[in-house]
């Protein structure tokens, strides 16, 4: 064959490769709202980076018919590019072919850009857009699904692993994006299931749709496996791009800084009055954290479950630091199952990326009930205290303005190797509540009193001036300053730099025995 006849016949494939499933395939993911998988990574990545690998791959199974159905790159694009100029590894599954059902090769080529992620220390991105296991392949395919597993757990903590769901993810095949740091939806065309609205009418009788079981708004308001929700693919694609902006290429690397363009001594006399004099009053968290950190920052993650913790990523002066916060304005700002656990897992991706975390304190307690109890609170409470306990990055702690009981420990507290610990001049830190601390402490009292009403008003006063304050912690060395709200983010930058050389580590072991 001659050079150009060689060259045309690549060019043929290559063409072939493109094409996936099909003119006809193609018009029918368009008509269901959604782009192609050379679609997607276009939106995803920098112009002309992308550089494909293994696109003429194709299975080599023969039962069923599968031989009549070869097509080159067998439902996945596999390769690398950039974004904002740094090196990720992507693939994206082809649902023009064969609904993008994994098998053997297919499963091959996302194990490949695995392992070239974790060999060269880049993130790695997955948009799954699947039917599910090839059938056809049987064992073969489940053990596809095995070893992506397998690389999911090896890279986790190592490198950034983000999952995008642009369609169909059900059965085993859920496990892979739950094995990730992020999974991403988009409304109305993404699902997530381990078993479909017809299997779950068959075993339980209940008639379910496929948004009810398995869409965007379930996933990240009620289950919490979806981290962000978007209305179109391509918004999606676009918060993915967001996202990796903040974050390192592995876990050797600190995140990307930039250059402030924000008044490190910024000073915002708002905030002296953003927290209520009442103590029970509801105020937005979000709104403190706005004023503090760099303008337009704030990248909030999980922002519509658990909704009482406010988690997410910002910039204080150009450095990327994790926050987190209670939320006052929902439940209180308690601490409850699965808030524990949203924080929990924030936290400790933090830690495996070398991003300081920042905790805004108001909290009243873990949340009571017998639902709470029951559905063991004591357990999910504790993954967030082993959570802040493990973490060796850069802690820095504001307590606005409640920090009681346990929850007062577990909010990144000196007692749990917190760096900077800051209150505002109202923070009030104690066992409880003065109300509730008068009723079981003078109970006797009380019941004795000619007039207990009075008695207990004097009594509440008391130990407000005792413990509705921050100095009685600060005499202990409990927090390190106490400051004016308006000096926060200065403060809070001053503190950053001076952490920025720390070096602590754990003591050596295999690993340990989270309470999962």
């Amino acid at each position: 064959m001659s050079a150009d006849n060689a060259i045309e016949r690549l060019r043929q494939l290559k063409d072939e490769a493109h094409i996936g499933g099909g003119a006809n395939a193609i018009e029918a993911q368009h008509a269901k709202n959604k782009l192609t998988a050379r679609e997607r990574l276009n939106v995803l990545l920098d112009k002309d980076s992308f550089q494909e690998l293994d696109a003429l791959v194709t299975h080599h199974v023969h039962d069923y018919g599968l031989e009549r159905k070869i097509t080159l790159g067998d439902g996945v694009v596999t390769g690398y590019g950039t974004i904002n100029g740094q090196l990720v590894y992507v693939y994206a599954q082809d649902f023009t072919v064969m609904g993008g059902s994994l098998g053997e090769a297919h499963a091959a080529k996302i194990v490949k850009v695995q392992d070239l992620a974790l060999k060269n220390g880049a993130p790695i991105i997955a948009l799954n857009d699947s039917g599910g296991a090839r059938i056809q392949e049987g064992i073969l395919s489940l053990g596809g699904y095995g070893d992506i597993f397998m690389r999911n757990t090896l890279a986790s903590g190592v490198v950034p692993q983000i999952s995008v769901i642009l369609g169909p993810c059900a059965g085993g095949a859920v496990y892979s994006p739950a094995l990730t740091d992020f999974v991403f939806m988009v409304k109305k065309t993404s699902h997530m299931f381990i078993t479909g609205p017809e299997v779950v009418k068959a075993v339980t009788h209940e008639d379910v749709t496929f948004d009810q079981l398995g869409g965007a708004d379930v996933h990240a308001q009620v289950s919490g496996v979806a981290h962000f929700c978007a209305e179109t693919e391509k918004d999606c694609l676009n918060d993915v791009r967001q996202l990796l902006s903040y974050l390192p290429q592995n876990n050797l690397e600190d995140p990307p800084a930039l250059f402030p363009r924000d008044d490190s001594a910024r000073a915002d006399a708002a905030l002296n009055s953003l927290v209520p004099e009442n103590p029970n009053a509801p105020y937005d968290m979000r709104q403190v954290i706005e004023h503090i950190v760099d303008t337009g920052s704030l990248l909030e993650i999980h922002a519509q479950y658990a909704r009482n913790m406010l988690v997410g990523l910002a910039r204080l002066d150009g450095m990327v630091v994790g926050i987190v916060a209670n939320q006052p304005a929902v439940l209180a700002g308690a601490l409850d199952i699965n808030a524990s656990d949203k924080a929990a897992r924030f936290v400790r991706f933090c830690d495996a990326f070398n991003v300081p975390l920042v905790t805004f304190v108001d909290v009243p307690g873990f949340m009571p009930g017998l639902a709470q109890e029951q559905d063991g609170i004591i357990r999910h409470g504790a993954k967030l205290i082993f959570a802040y306990c493990e973490a060796t990055v850069p802690k820095l702690t504001v307590i606005t303005r409640k920090a009681y009981g346990g929850a007062y420990i577990v909010m990144s507290s000196r007692h749990v190797r917190g760096d900077l610990n800051l209150a505002w001049p109202g923070a009030e830190l104690a066992v409880m509540g003065p109300e509730g601390a008068v009723n079981i402490i003078y109970r006797k009292e009380l019941a004795a009193a000619s007039d207990p009403e009075a008695t207990r008003a004097a009594l509440v006063a008391e130990y407000k001036q005792k413990f509705a304050n921050p100095y009685l912690a600060s005499s202990y060395g409990y927090l390190d300053a106490v400051i004016e709200p308006a000096e926060t983010r200065a403060t809070l930058i001053r503190g950053l730099r001076m952490l920025q050389n720390k070096r602590e580590k754990n003591i050596h072991k295999k690993h340990g025995n989270m309470p999962l």
